[in-house]
C-alpha cells in the first residue's frame, strides 16, 4: 500500500470511515461522517460524498448495497495499519475523538494488569506459549495461535532413567516444548538404581530450563572442576549424556490454538465459515501461515490483512504477529488471527507485550 497517495483530507476521512466501521460493525454512511465532522469546514455530507466516491475509485471503500454507506476494504485497512506502524499513532490524529476508540497509548493498565495476572505462575516455554493462545483469544474474541520454534523444543524439562539389563538403560526425556522421546542407551559401564536416580536427579535440579545442547559440555566443565568425591557421581552423568540421553526428538514443532469459537460467531456466510475453518484446523497449514509471514529475524509486530494467500476463505482475516525471544534466541511465534474488524492498535501493542514477557518470565540459566 505504500503507492497509494491520499490528501490530509482524505486520509482524514478514511482514517474516520474506518474507525466508524472498527467501532459499530455497519457501512458507514455521508450523515454519520456529516454528523462526526460538524464542526470542521468544509465537510458538508455533499464533500464527504465526492471523497467517499474518490476513495472508492481508489479500491479503498466498497458499498455493499446501492443504499448502503461504505465499508473499507482489506487495502483500505493496509493503509491504516501502515500509519500506526510507521508513526506510533494514526496520522490523521482523529482517533480519540471517536467514543470507545484506543488513544495514543491504546494498552491500558488495567489491559496490563490483566495480561500480567493472566501469566502468573508461567515457568516454562510450554507454559507461556500455551498460556499465550488462551490470553490472545481473550483479550481479541479471534484465535490465538503459539507456534514453539524448532529449537524450543530442545529445551530440558525433566528426564528419568530406568535399569533394563546389563548394561542398557531406559532415558525418557521430557522437553518444555511437551516433547517426550524414549531411548535405550548401551553403557560402557554398569550403573546402579542409586545411581541412575542420583544421575536424573542432578540433571533435574540443576538444568531444567537449558538447551540441551549445553548441558552435556557444562556437565564436563563441572567434572574437570569439582573435587574428586563429586567426580565419580558427574562422570555417570557425563556417560549418560554423551550415549544420547539428551538428544531431543525431531518432531514438528509443537502449536497452540485457542478461540476457534469467537470466529464461529464472526460475520462470514456458512460456506466460508467451513473453508476457513478447515484451513485453520491443517495444523500443518497454520504452521505453514505463521512461518511465511511472521519472519524469525524481525523484531516488530507484522500485521497482514488478508489471508487470502493462504486460502480463499480467510481473506477477510487478520493476522498480528511477533516472535517471542529467549537469551538472544527465538522461542515462538505468537500471533492473532481474526476478522478484520478488530482494534488494531490495541492489539498490536498485546502482541508485542506479551512477545516480550518471554524474556522476563523465562529467564535463561547463565554459562
Amino acid at each position: 500500500m505504500s503507492d497509494v497517495r491520499l490528501s490530509p483530507r482524505e486520509r482524514l476521512v478514511l482514517t474516520a470511515i474506518i474507525e466508524m466501521y472498527i467501532a459499530t460493525g455497519e457501512p458507514v454512511a455521508s450523515q454519520a461522517l456529516a454528523r462526526f465532522f460538524i464542526d470542521r469546514e468544509g465537510l458538508s455530507s455533499a464533500t464527504l460524498r465526492n471523497v467517499m466516491a474518490t476513495l472508492g475509485d481508489a479500491g479503498l471503500l466498497e458499498q455493499p448495497h446501492t443504499s448502503a454507506g461504505r465499508i473499507p476494504t482489506a487495502a483500505a485497512f493496509r493503509y491504516y495499519v501502515e500509519q500506526i506502524t510507521q508513526t506510533g499513532r494514526l496520522a490523521a490524529g482523529v482517533n480519540a475523538s471517536i467514543p470507545n476508540q484506543p488513544g495514543p497509548s491504546p494498552l491500558s493498565e488495567a489491559r496490563r494488569g490483566q495480561i500480567e495476572e493472566s501469566f502468573s505462575g508461567v515457568s516454562s516455554s510450554h507454559e507461556y506459549l500455551e498460556r499465550t493462545s488462551h490470553v490472545l483469544a481473550l483479550i481479541s474474541s479471534g484465535l490465538g495461535v503459539a507456534l514453539a520454534c524448532s529449537t524450543a523444543a530442545q529445551v530440558l524439562e525433566h528426564i528419568h532413567f530406568s535399569r533394563l539389563s546389563t548394561g542398557r538403560v531406559l532415558a525418557v526425556l521430557v522437553t518444555q516444548a511437551g516433547a517426550v522421546q524414549d531411548r535405550v542407551l548401551a553403557l560402557d559401564h554398569e550403573l546402579t538404581h542409586a545411581e541412575l536416580e542420583t544421575a536424573a536427579r542432578y540433571l533435574n535440579e540443576n538444568f531444567r530450563g537449558w538447551p540441551v545442547e549445553r548441558i552435556l559440555s557444562e556437565v564436563a566443565r563441572r567434572a574437570d572442576l569439582e573435587r574428586e568425591a563429586y567426580r565419580q557421581m558427574l562422570a555417570s552423568v557425563e556417560e549418560l549424556c554423551r550415549k544420547g540421553a539428551l538428544v531431543a526428538a525431531e518432531s514438528g514443532p509443537a502449536i497452540y490454538m485457542d478461540g476457534i469459537a469467537n470466529l464461529i460467531s464472526s460475520e462470514l456466510d456458512r460456506e466460508r465459515l467451513r473453508q476457513m475453518l478447515l484451513a485453520l484446523e491443517a495444523k500443518q497449514r497454520l504452521v505453514e501461515l505463521l512461518n511465511a509471514y511472521v519472519d524469525g529475524r524481525q523484531q516488530e509486530v507484522r500485521v497482514v490483512v488478508g489471508l487470502d494467500e493462504a486460502s480463499p476463505a480467510m481473506q477477510d482475516l487478520v493476522l498480528i504477529g511477533a516472535q517471542a525471544r529467549l537469551g538472544g534466541s527465538n522461542l515462538g511465534t505468537v500471533a492473532v488471527i481474526a476478522p478484520t474488524r478488530i482494534q488494531y492498535q490495541e492489539m498490536i501493542q498485546a502482541v508485542s507485550y506479551i512477545a516480550k514477557l518471554s524474556e522476563r518470565l523465562l529467564e535463561l540459566p547463565a554459562d
